[in-house]
């Protein structure tokens, strides 16, 4: 009896306070294999300030840190910067705004934290390690998505006959599907010129949301609720999500290089 009051309560335990499913955000290993990405294309101001702020944690260890503070409801108040709502016919610029905040205006304040010169070092790393995320968060097909199923949370769905959901499967089950570590798929990335990373540095935070929004109407597009999602799901779609887990990447470091 008393190693079952043992269990329950370590049950208890981790039942109120583990953050929130993995369907609200991009997977662990995603998020780190953008802060790996982005590593790899700082420039030495951008890297050497950056590990100062972070006290030497690389980008990959602290990209996960939004959603971990998901689990303190004082820091409720960003939990509407991990995504925006919007139409499928509709751009960002003409989309109605959250009045609580999105990822623009998050990644906004994030900057203007980072380059204020009267905060705290402090407060520029809480705010650093926020944007790390939201960059990442930015290009996630379902963090772009539609306010009536929640980016599709409530877009049910199977994957390999179990009970799942759109956002769900964009977020973490194509990756963990693919079984590859963090390092693994940031070293294997697709080669690129220097004119192909200029390319996708180029525009705003706002472009770079309405690029994802098309891929979103794809997403949207070419699965049906109730079907049973599996390996041709993947083969048809998990290059998309690497090729937007690089370009994620060398686009943190394009906003890391900017800021440092």
């Amino acid at each position: 009896m008393k190693l079952l009051s043992i269990y329950l309560t370590t049950l208890l335990f981790f039942t109120a306070t583990h953050p929130k499913a993995p369907e609200d955000f991009w997977s662990a290993t995603g998020h780190r294999v953008v802060g790996k990405i982005a590593d790899k294309h700082l420039n030495r101001k951008a890297k050497k300030e950056v590990s100062r702020l972070l006290k030497r944690k690389s980008l990959a260890f602290v990209s996960t840190f939004a959603d971990e503070i998901k689990s303190d409801k004082k820091y409720n108040k960003y939990y509407t910067w991990h995504y925006i709502n919007m139409p499928l016919d509709e751009t960002y610029e003409n989309s109605k705004k959250n009045p609580e905040g999105d990822l623009v205006s998050g990644i906004a304040y994030c900057k203007s934290v980072i380059k204020d010169e009267n905060a705290s070092d402090d407060d520029k790393a809480f705010y650093l390690k926020l944007l790390i995320h939201l960059i990442g968060d930015l290009h996630q097909p379902m963090h772009v998505g539609l306010q009536e199923d929640k980016g599709g949370n409530d877009f049910k769905l199977q994957w390999f006959y179990k009970d799942s959901n759109l956002h769900r499967v964009w977020d973490s089950q194509m990756i963990d599907q693919f079984n590859m570590s963090y390092t693994e798929l940031a070293e294997n990335t697709d080669v690129l010129s220097k004119q192909q990373i200029k390319a996708i540095q180029a525009g705003t935070v706002v472009d770079w949301v309405n690029e994802t929004h098309q891929i979103t109407k794809k997403v949207y597009s070419t699965v049906k609720p109730g079907e049973n999602l599996r390996y041709r799901y993947s083969y048809d779609n998990f290059e998309t999500v690497r090729s937007q887990l690089q370009i994620a990447g060398i686009r943190l470091a394009k906003v890391l290089n900017d800021l440092f």
